[in-house]
């Protein structure tokens, strides 16, 4: 897949409608939260270097909400995470998820996780550091974003993005990290690991993992908890022991009901009692 030059990406950058090819066919359990009383849709997000898309959900009323950067996982910000949106705008957020991929390229577009991981894999951490601020920064001025209720959340690849954004921002109250990775080769472009600032994190953050998964093992899980043991932010990590990766993904054969039931109710207790 040709890349996308940063010349040409503003022009080419759309919102995913729909899911992504890669994930074809949505399985039954897949889950619609419909948009009655919301503000959704796309948007777009200043940037360093133009516009990114994004998708918006939040409720139609007056006043500040407290806001959650959405993090998307490979597949880009397809349906699943725009629903994800509306259900975090039916309690009460303004949600938010930046298209992080695409000066890189469209992932939806591509019809194997194959052909996805060689263009996630271009993906500068600094860049997606740096579009999330855009993001947050937007969102405050742009969306009725209250500035003292701050929080992030993100799946698989934006899982591990959830524990690194949030060792970069302070302004966050809090995170949830969901079945996100936890160690492995540092890169250039993946300077860092959360297992490598756990014992320095100050923002709490809940990470959510399967028992079963079987790219991030139970004794990368462990050395995570040990390391935060000696951090002041008070994270915390549950592990579902019969649950594999992605069991929080309604429209995949990996989903797990009981599991994905619990971690919400978990991610929205969290994210009270920490001030989200």
């Amino acid at each position: 897949m040709k890349e996308i030059t940063r010349r040409n990406f503003i022009a080419t950058a759309a919102l995913t409608t729909g899911f992504a090819i890669a994930v074809q066919p949505i399985a039954a359990s897949v889950l619609t939260t419909d948009a009655k009383g919301l503000v959704a849709g796309a948007v777009k997000i200043p940037v360093k270097d133009g516009e990114i898309p994004a998708y918006r959900a939040m409720p139609a009323t007056e006043g500040t909400f407290p806001l959650v950067l959405v993090i998307h996982e490979i597949f880009g910000v397809h349906e699943h995470i725009q629903d994800i949106c509306r259900r975090f705008a039916k309690l009460g957020y303004v949600a938010i998820a930046p298209d992080l991929f695409v000066r890189q390229g469209n992932v939806s577009k591509l019809s194997s996780i194959a052909e996805i991981r060689p263009v996630v894999d271009k993906v500068p951490d600094a860049q997606v550091i740096s579009d999330l601020d855009a993001t947050l920064d937007w969102a405050i001025k742009s969306a009725k974003a209250n500035t003292n209720q701050l929080g992030v959340t993100g799946f698989c690849w934006g899982g591990r993005m959830t524990w690194v954004y949030a060792a970069h921002n302070p302004r966050l109250k809090a995170g949830v990290a969901w079945y996100g990775p936890l160690a492995g080769n540092t890169t250039e472009l993946k300077p860092t690991y959360p297992i490598d600032i756990a014992s320095t994190l100050k923002v709490p953050i809940l990470g959510l993992y399967g028992g079963k998964d079987t790219g991030i093992t139970l004794d990368t899980v462990q050395q995570m908890r040990d390391r935060l043991k000696s951090s002041s932010s008070q994270s915390q990590i549950i592990v579902y022991p019969n649950a594999p990766h992605a069991f929080f993904a309604d429209y995949r054969p990996s989903y797990r009901e009981t599991e994905a039931k619990d971690g919400w109710k978990r991610l929205q207790t969290w994210f009270k009692q920490h001030g989200v």
